[in-house]
This record gives C-alpha cells, structure tokens and sequence, in this order.
C-alpha cells in the first residue's frame, strides 16, 4: 500500500504542475483568439465617393460604414494627402471653410453631400473623415479638384526608426499678453534615438493637440538635423493654441504612423478679456450718458431772467463765505462852514482860574 500511495502522490504532483504551466498559455490562446475575433467583427471605417473628380462649386456625395453608432464625424477636402500617408500637415492642408458635419446612425453608417472647395495646399487630394468626439478614428479617400494645383508630396524619411529615450516636457512661459487672449505657446522637449539601420534626415513630426473629448488636431513640424544610427539627438518643436484658448490640453506627437509621446497641458483663462469687458461696459455707458446730460444741457430752453450772466465761480464761493462782523466806527461830525471861527482847543495847562495878572483883580490894598 505504501508504494502505490507514493506513486499516486507523485502523479497528482505532476498533474498539478502541468496543468499550472499550461493554463497561462490557454487563457493568452483564448483571449487572442476573443480578440481576432472580436476584430475581425467590427469592420474598419470606410468611405466612398459618388464621383472621383468635380471642380470646384460642385457636390460630392459621401458615404460611410464601419464607424461608431452616434459618433459625430467631420468631412474635410485636404491638400497634400494621399490615403497611403494621411493628411500631410494636418488640417492646415484642408478647406476648414468649407467642411461639413455628420452624426453617424445605430449601425455606424453616413450619407452627406460635401460642397467641392479648393484647399490651400495643391493635389493630391482625398475626402477627409475623422471623429470629433469619441474614439479617434479616420479615412481617407482620392478626390480629385479639377483646375487646382498639382504638386510632388514631400519625401520620406528614411529608414530609420526613432524612440523617445527620455520622459517629454513643455518648456517656456506665458507672457502678459496671454492674460489677454494672445495664443499660448511652449516648446515641446524631448530626447529621441535612432533604433534603424539607416540616419533620419530632417525628420517630420506631426504634433497633435486635443482638448477634452475632441479628437487632436495633427500639425506638421520639422526638425532640422541628422540622427545617425544607434544615436540620440534632442528635439524641440513648438507648439502654439489658437488665441483666447484655455482649459486641459493634451499635446501628442507623432512620428510616422506611430505615437511617440503625449504630455498634458493646463492653460489658464485669459482674465484680462474679461477684466477689458467689464471696464468697458462701466465705461462706455458713463461715457454715453455725459454726452446725453450735455446735449439735453444745450437743447433745452431756458427762462429769461436765466439768460443773464451768471456770476463767477469766486463770486459764488466768496459770497457763501460767513460774514466777519466789524467793529461800529465813531460818528463822523460834520464839518464846519466856511468863514466861522472855529474854538482854539483847551490846553491841558489852561483852566479860567489861570488867568493873566492884568484881569485878576488885587488884594493889596484890603489887607
């Protein structure tokens, strides 16, 4: 009993180990093959044209599948672009003028009649379609505009492959007039390398800038300079927002088909436009209502005795003043007439008994 015990002990221990290491590798077989399947379900979003060519001033009817149900989506016609390498430049390439919005059904399909326009960058030329909400998502398709300008896409790099080696950073400050609506600016820093068998020349970016929900918006940018294989180089490429923007920004970049880095971005409000807005409408309206006070000051009639000159302004204040009362004067006595004989004054010495000798009468002979 002893050895068939230690035999059946020996063989669930082996059991357990086999199915321990081959349950890890069942559950990647599964999900692999949920997640083929799952993609192989969801078909890829599509567009097609009713017409390959149209001048401008035409119509051109596009049809979509293979979208997100509900998902709202933007036409654009694009410059510079062909399906192969996406819109070169990003929408700076595109008629933004004249693109038309469209909100996919339950089953992810559109119809949308799209006005031909002349984009600013020449042919080649596709129909634009990418999510404005949601899940990135995009397609491409030839178009196109009859009369415009033809010219060579610009050459690939070459094949070499870049990384990012070290963590991205947005470099620079605002100055103060970005407090009043000026475009934010930073530059976009980071260190890249050259995992390829081949230098990169001149590399192209694209840099993507997205704010909230909304898909980013791709911006072509070069940098200048040759990065050699198994070397590194530091990139910088800036990166501007549109005028009064604000709010969370998420900044990405692009190389190739493939994204290298995303580094969000904080922008504060622009207090200063309000701060100008405000003082505007507290000024304007005191301006408007002194300009009516002086009109209806000069139209309106007067009285007569209102027509008389006013006094001055030093007239006005000194006769408010209080009154300093002054001290009576003595009366004045009137003078005396002409010819009458005007008493000498008293002297203090003379009194009636000081008179002279000759009128005193004598008391010699009485005594």
């Amino acid at each position: 009993m002893g050895p068939r015990s230690d035999g059946r002990g020996r063989a669930g221990v082996l059991l357990a180990v086999l199915l321990a290491t081959l349950l890890p590798a069942l559950l990647l077989t599964a999900t692999a093959a949920h997640a083929a399947g799952r993609s192989a379900a969801d078909p890829k979003p599509a567009v097609t044209l009713s017409k390959k060519q149209a001048g401008k001033g035409g119509e051109v009817t596009v049809k979509g599948s293979g979208w997100p149900a509900g998902t709202l989506l933007m036409m654009l016609i694009c410059g510079r672009s062909t399906p192969a390498r996406g819109v070169i430049g990003g929408t700076n390439s595109c008629a933004n003028a004249d693109g038309r919005a469209v909100t996919t059904d339950s089953k992810g399909a559109f119809t949308k009649k799209l006005p031909v326009a002349e984009p600013p960058e020449p042919c080649p030329c596709v129909v634009h379609v990418a999510t404005v909400t949601g899940e990135q998502a995009l397609a491409d398709a030839v178009f196109v505009v009859a009369g415009h300008p033809v010219a060579a896409l610009p050459e690939r790099s070459g094949d070499g492959k870049l990384a990012v080696l070290a963590s991205t950073r947005l470099e620079g400050d605002s100055g103060i007039l970005t407090w009043f609506g000026a475009p934010a600016s930073r530059r976009l820093v980071l260190t890249v390398g050259n995992l390829g068998s081949a230098a990169v020349k001149n590399p192209v970016f694209e840099v993507g800038t997205a704010h909230g929900v909304y898909a980013p918006q791709w911006e072509e940018r070069q940098w200048r300079g040759t990065i050699e294989p198994g070397r590194k180089a530091r990139v910088e490429l800036p990166v501007e927002l549109s005028p009064g923007a604000h709010g969370d920004y998420q900044i990405s970049l692009k190389y190739g088909s493939k994204v290298l880095a995303e580094q969000p971005w904080g922008v504060g409000r622009p207090w200063g436009v309000t701060l100008f807005w405000i003082l505007l409408c507290l000024v304007v309206p005191a301006a408007v209502f002194r300009i009516g006070m002086a009109i209806v000051d000069k139209v309106r009639p007067r009285p007569a005795h209102a027509s008389r000159r006013r006094p001055g302004r030093l007239a006005e204040v000194t006769a408010r003043l209080p009154r300093l009362r002054r001290a009576p004067e003595p009366p004045v006595s009137p003078a005396p007439a002409t010819g009458a004989s005007t008493p000498a004054a008293a002297l203090p010495w003379f009194t009636p008994d000081s008179a002279p000798s000759e009128h005193r009468p004598t008391t010699k002979g009485h005594s």
